[in-house]
C-alpha cells in the first residue's frame, strides 16, 4: 500500500477520466472484502489529478498499460501489466490495482518514486523506469522522459 514516510509527500498521480471512474466504482465494491487496499485506493484516487475525458497522459501509469519499475530496496527490477482483478494473472505478469503494488503503481509517472507497504507489512519504495500503452493502442514506450 502506498504510505507516506516522514518529511516524505506522495508523488502527484495523473488519471484518466474514465480509469478514474471505473477505479472509484471497483473502490466502493471491495470495501467490504479488501477493506484496507480498498481503502488504499480510494485515498490515491482522491488525490489524483483528473485528466479530462478523451485525454491520457502517455508517461504515467495507467490501466492496462506495462509498466516497468525498480524496487528500491532491493535493486530488482520487474515488469507488470497493471489490470482490473478479473483479469489478474500473475503468472503472466498481469497484477491487479487491487493489490498494495498495483495501488502504488496506479497514476505514478515516469521517474517518480512512492512508498509502499506489502500484505505482510514489509515497507518498499518503488521507481518508475517505463511505461508502454496497452496493445490494440498505438503503441507508445516512454523511457526516462523519451518517447520512442
Amino acid at each position: 500500500m502506498a504510505t507516506r514516510t516522514a518529511g516524505t509527500a506522495k508523488p502527484r498521480i495523473v488519471l484518466t477520466a474514465a480509469d478514474h471512474q471505473k477505479l472509484s466504482a471497483l473502490a466502493e465494491a471491495a470495501l467490504h472484502t479488501m477493506p484496507e487496499v480498498a481503502q488504499e485506493l480510494m485515498a490515491e484516487l482522491d488525490r489524483a489529478h483528473i485528466l479530462p475525458e478523451g485525454k491520457r497522459r502517455a508517461d504515467a501509469v495507467h490501466m492496462g498499460c506495462e509498466v516497468d519499475f525498480r524496487d528500491d530496496v532491493t535493486g530488482r527490477v520487474q515488469t507488470i501489466t497493471l489490470v482490473y482483478p478479473q483479469e489478474a494473472d500473475i503468472s503472466k505478469g498481469r497484477a491487479s490495482v487491487l493489490t498494495p503494488i498495483g495501488t502504488a503503481l496506479i497514476g505514478l509517472p515516469l521517474g517518480q518514486s512512492i512508498d509502499w507497504t506489502t500484505r505482510t507489512g514489509e515497507r518498499k519504495r518503488l521507481t518508475v523506469l517505463q511505461v508502454k500503452r496497452p496493445e490494440g493502442v498505438e503503441r507508445e514506450a516512454v523511457r526516462a522522459g523519451v518517447q520512442e
